[in-house]
This record gives structure tokens, C-alpha cells and sequence, in this order.
């Protein structure tokens, strides 16, 4: 049997083992290689960028929200101001089970239904990476008690928050508005303005009023502090610090006593008042009632109270002062009688015989008086006295719609008056151009007819009565309308706020004497507010006017009893005084009040008392005139 004896060859074996060491040693050098490639690439040539991104795990940047300006009346009142109090936040993104967590932190601190609901709205309206607010102004026991805890609630916080409060309350919510947690719509805006950095960690914006047209000067400006901290997200020392700097503090015209003042002759009322200093614009009293509570929106109204104000008859939220928009009535016969004198309509001493009505030439349709049986013969002056509607249906006629328009538009009719506050009314001035093209019909005589004593298409706001009559106080001179008298910043000097005049209308003297005189007239014994001047202790000049909410049929008499409450007439009354040197010119409006005279003009009587006297009348004695309680 053959065998063969294999023998090892050594110098192979060792070709190939040191084949393999080469191999080896090649392969860990380029290894090597390319981790020490990778060791430079990562420490040398990206060296700064992971040495940002090494401190941004390390350094926290936090916003710091600065104090928000303060708003005061001109005479240094507070009207807005702030307060710190704490609130119990959570992030819903942290969260599992919503309900499961409130209960548990019911358990902590009470938790209403209305906290909840209002949580709830929240959520819809928010970034789920934020904190929201559950309860806000938090004892200092309940503070303690969930800091306590704090360890089983990862997604609670305790925060220290600065809150805004309403001193004067439903008193200027029309004319302060308020602020609210910023949302969605509000980030996109800031976005689009590009100052959206500037509202870093703010929660809060300005939604109505002098909140919101103000908001870039009482905002301030945000600062910054740089803050270390350790492994589990605590801090540990602050590296810098930007500081904030405070929203400027303003100082309105308004007169907050004065405003108080108007606010309470409403009574019960429903309306608007307006006043205004004619010699510089500037706003004194801006009443819009009923008001509401500005406080029940900063942390966001929960459905029930929003449907409750937003429902009500009373529309507490409507800002009847900017916006609500209504016929003058016989508030716009001194501008009429301007006007007759001005295109030579009317002359001073021609008369006009008042049966009581007026009739269109070839119609039957008779334009009744509010007089029964008409006031006689009446020329211009007395037409403003005794308020004859008879007067004012002939020269609307005569004079023609087209004219009326474009006299009563130089007052400021049918325009934004320009106030510093957004969300302004335009009212209405008609034309035979804005029906055509508004209705696709031509304008009637009727219409005119209608026009000439403020009813028909005509619509005003009282703050357009206001500045109108502001004008004709001052003698045509007209200034545009401010609620802020100065800017006060954090640094710097305060800056006051420019007195702008609009325009001179350059009404001839005698002209204005004539209607002012009247207007004085009209508060005296014999005139339509004679009930609202009795006793005065200055020259007060004024106008009564009843605008009618619902037309009358032909013949129909007009009876408030058989009539429900908010289809009623309402009730105006403009005023100036002293009517020699003009300190304060208003507009009043009583909604649904009936008359000017006993209704608007008593409320207008008492604001003037208080701006001129200093003190709040007594209840105004009645007269004998029936044309202070039944007309007008």
C-alpha cells in the first residue's frame, strides 16, 4: 500500500502569513486613517459649527417681555395699568390624556367649568408646542401646593406673569379695548409686519381700542438673557442679558371724571357721547353704552359669556360711539341752514308759512310736521328754534340733493372723521350718483324731502356729529379728532401729539352768527331744549333731534306706548358752550329715547355742568314750554 507523507512548506506558510500581517496592518492603517480624517474634519474643519451646536444644547436664549405702557387720562389717572400674579400652565404636547391630568390638578387647585371651557378654546386657536393657561391669578397657597407636586406633572408649570387691569371698566371698554392672548391670525400679522421676534415669549397683544391702535408704543421692546444650564434642562448661570425695554406710557385727552360723569347721565339708557375740545380736537368723553367687562377677554372668554354678550338686545359690544351709524334727525338742520345760505337758498328774513305739512308740487302725499298745525310763520332763525320740519322740507327741495351733499360733506358727512382709533364708520351723505349706483334707481324728490330734516338714506356715527359740530363751534375751522394728548417714552423726553387742522371752511361771519345765536336760542324759553337750559350758568347753543327707526304711514301718528322698546325713535342733541367762546362741543345719542329735547339734551346738560362748573347738576326742574318735553 503506497502512502503518501505530506510534508508542511514552511516559506509558504510564512509567504502567506505575512501576506495576512500586511493585509492587517494595511487595513487598520487606512482605518486609522480615516478616523483620524474624520477626527479633523470634525474637530478642525467643522470645529465652529458643532461648538454652536454644543452651546445651543447648553445656552438657552430667553425672551424677557417688557413692562407694557401704562394708559392715563390728562390729567394722570390710571385707566390702564398692570399687575403680576402667577398662572398654571400646561403644554399639550407633553400630554397623554388631557382630562386624566385637569382631574389630578383639580386635586391641587380649583378648576372651574368656565377654566376649562375657555382651556379648551385655547387649544383650537394655539400651537400645541406652547403652554396654555388652566387658571390664572393663583393664591400663594396654590402655588405652593403644585410646586409641591411639581415632580408627578412634567407638562405643568407655575409661571409669573404681568396681567392688564381696567380700572374704570365697562366705563371706557369702548375707548381703552383691550388686550388678549395673541393667536394664530395675530402671529401671521406680525409676521407680515416683520416684527414678529419682537413678540418672543409674549402672550399678549392689543385687540380693540387704544390697546390695539397704540400697540407698537405700549408693547416696549423685547430683551434677551443667555442662560446656561445643566443636563436636566435647569439653570445654571446667566452669561447675558439684554435688558427690555418698557412700552412708552400714554396720556390721553380723555377726561376720565368727565367720562364718568357722561356714563352715568345715560342712566339707563343706551347710546352714545361724544365730546370734543373744537379749538384742538382733542377727545374729552368717548361713551359707547352699555360697555362690557375688558377683563373677561384677556385670558380668552369662554363660549357661554361670549354668547351671552355677543346675543344680548343691548349689544353691549357694539361700539355705538365709532361705529353705530343712525339718521341725524334735526341734528342736521344748522348744516342746512349753512347750506341754504351759502348757495342763497334761504335769506335771513324770508318767511315761510307752516300749515303744519308740506306738499311736493302736483303730489297729495303730505310731509307732516312734528307740530300739529304747524308753527306759523317761520323764517331761518326760528326754523332752528322751534325745530320746523316744515322749513327744511322746502329748501332741501329747493336747494336739491345734490348740493346738500356737497355742502354737508365739507363738514366731514358721509367721511371717517381720521380718529386714532381702528374700526371707524364712514356713515352715509346720499346723492343721486350713490343711488344710481348703490341701487340702480334715480333719485325721487321724495327722497330729498326726507333728506332735508335727517331721515332717509342719510346715516351719521356720533362721532361724525361731533367733529361736525366741533367745526361749527370753532367757525368753520375744523381739527382732526386724538385720543392721545402725549407719548411718554421709557427713555427720552415725552413727545405730544400734533393738534392737526383739517381744513378752514371760511363761513362768512354773519352766516355763522345767524345759526349759532339760534342754536343758543333753542336752549331758552320758547326753544326745543328749553327743559335742558333752564338755570344754566354759562351760554350754552344747541340742537335737538328725533330720528325715526321705523316709517309711519300716511296719516299714522306716532305713539311710543304702542311701539316695542327697540323700534322706538331715537333721541339726539348736539351742543357747544360757552357759545361766545367754545371750550366743549358734543353729540349725544339716546337710543330709542324718544326725543332730543327731554331724552338727550338733559344727558348733554349734565356733562357740560360737570366740564365748565365743575359739578354734577341736580335734576333739571321741569318748564311749562310743551316744546321742551314734546318736541325734537
Amino acid at each position: 500500500m503506497n502512502r503518501f507523507i505530506e510534508l508542511k512548506n514552511h516559506q509558504r506558510e510564512i509567504y502567506y502569513f505575512r501576506l495576512r500581517l500586511v493585509l492587517s496592518l494595511g487595513f487598520v492603517a487606512v482605518m486609522l486613517f480615516i478616523l483620524l480624517a474624520r477626527f479633523f474634519y470634525l474637530q478642525v474643519i467643522r470645529h465652529e459649527y458643532f461648538h454652536t451646536l454644543s452651546d445651543s444644547n447648553r445656552i438657552y436664549v430667553v425672551p424677557i417681555v417688557p413692562n407694557r405702557g401704562l394708559l392715563l387720562d390728562r390729567n394722570g389717572v390710571v385707566m390702564a395699568q398692570n399687575y403680576s400674579g402667577y398662572t398654571l400652565e400646561i403644554a399639550p404636547a407633553k400630554v397623554t390624556d388631557m382630562d386624566a391630568l385637569i382631574a389630578e390638578l383639580s386635586r391641587l387647585v380649583t378648576i372651574t367649568p368656565k377654566d376649562i371651557k375657555r382651556f379648551k378654546k385655547l387649544l383650537t386657536e394655539r400651537q400645541a408646542l406652547e403652554t396654555m393657561p388652566i387658571r390664572s391669578q393663583l393664591t400663594d397657597e396654590e402655588v405652593a401646593r403644585v410646586s409641591a407636586q411639581r415632580f408627578r406633572f412634567p407638562s405643568v408649570e407655575v409661571k409669573a406673569r404681568l396681567f392688564r387691569e381696567y380700572p374704570f371698566s365697562d366705563v371706557t371698554a369702548h375707548l381703552i379695548g383691550y388686550v388678549g392672548r395673541i393667536n394664530q391670525k395675530d402671529i401671521e400679522q406680525l409676521e407680515e409686519d416683520e416684527i414678529a421676534s419682537n413678540y418672543m415669549g409674549s402672550d399678549y397683544i392689543g385687540k380693540t381700542g387704544v390697546e390695539q391702535s397704540y400697540e407698537t408704543q405700549l408693547h416696549g421692546t423685547t430683551g434677551f438673557e443667555q442662560v446656561e444650564v445643566d443636563a436636566g434642562g435647569r439653570a445654571v448661570r446667566v452669561l447675558s442679558r439684554t435688558t427690555p425695554q418698557s412700552g412708552s406710557n400714554l396720556m390721553l385727552t380723555l377726561d376720565a371724571k368727565l367720562q364718568e360723569v357722561a356714563e352715568q347721565a345715560f342712566g339707563d339708557y343706551r347710546g352714545a357721547l361724544v365730546a370734543i375740545d373744537p379749538t384742538n380736537g382733542e377727545v374729552l368723553a368717548f361713551v359707547s353704552k352699555p360697555g362690557y367687562d375688558p377683563a373677561l377677554f384677556i385670558d380668552g372668554i369662554d363660549t357661554e359669556t361670549w354668547e351671552e354678550l355677543n346675543g344680548s338686545l343691548n349689544t353691549p359690544l357694539n361700539n355705538r360711539a365709532l361705529r353705530g351709524q343712525y339718521p341725524p334727525g334735526s341734528t342736521i338742520k344748522p348744516f342746512m341752514a349753512l347750506a341754504g345760505l351759502h348757495y342763497g337758498t334761504r335769506a335771513p328774513t324770508r318767511t315761510i308759512s307752516d300749515p303744519g305739512y308740506f306738499m311736493l308740487p302736483g303730489s297729495r302725499h303730505q310731509y307732516r310736521d312734528w307740530k300739529s298745525g304747524g308753527h306759523g310763520a317761520v323764517d331761518l332763525y326760528k326754523s332752528i328754534v322751534v325745530s320746523c320740519d316744515t322749513y327744511y322740507y322746502g329748501l332741501a327741495t329747493e336747494m336739491g340733493i345734490d348740493n346738500m351733499h356737497g355742502y354737508l360733506s365739507r363738514f366731514g358727512f358721509g367721511k371717517k372723521t381720521g380718529l386714532d382709533m381702528d374700526g371707524e364708520t364712514s356713515g352715509l351723505l346720499p346723492s343721486t350718483e350713490w343711488k344710481t349706483k348703490r341701487y340702480n334707481q334715480i333719485w325721487y324728490p321724495g327722497d330729498t324731502v326726507s333728506a332735508g330734516i335727517g331721515q332717509g338714506y342719510n346715516l351719521v356715527t356720533p362721532l361724525q356729529l361731533a367733529v361736525a359740530t366741533a367745526t361749527l363751534a370753532n367757525d368753520g375751522i375744523a381739527f382732526q379728532p386724538h385720543l392721545v394728548k402725549e407719548i411718554r417714552p421709557a427713555r427720552g423726553e415725552p413727545v405730544l401729539t400734533e393738534h392737526k387742522q383739517m381744513y378752514d371752511l371760511q363761513i362768512p361771519p354773519d352766516h355763522l352768527k345767524l345759526v349759532k345765536s339760534a342754536m343758543e336760542a333753542v336752549t331758552k324759553p320758547g326753544g326745543t331744549a328749553v327743559g335742558a337750559g333752564y338755570g344754566v350758568e354759562y351760554r350754552m347753543a344747541g340742537k335737538t333731534g328725533t330720528a325715526q327707526v321705523i316709517a309711519m304711514k300716511q296719516g299714522e301718528k306716532y305713539d311710543a306706548k304702542k311701539v316695542s322698546e327697540y323700534n322706538r325713535d331715537h333721541a339726539w342733541f348736539i351742543a357747544f358752550a360757552p357759545a361766545d367762546k367754545p371750550r366743549i362741543a358734543l353729540a349725544v345719542l339716546a337710543e330709542n329715547g324718544g326725543h332730543g329735547g327731554s331724552t338727550a339734551a338733559p344727558i348733554a346738560r349734565k356733562v357740560l355742568d360737570y366740564y365748565l362748573l365743575g359739578k354734577i347738576p341736580k335734576p333739571l326742574q321741569a318748564v311749562s314750554e310743551k316744546a321742551g318735553s314734546e318736541s325734537d
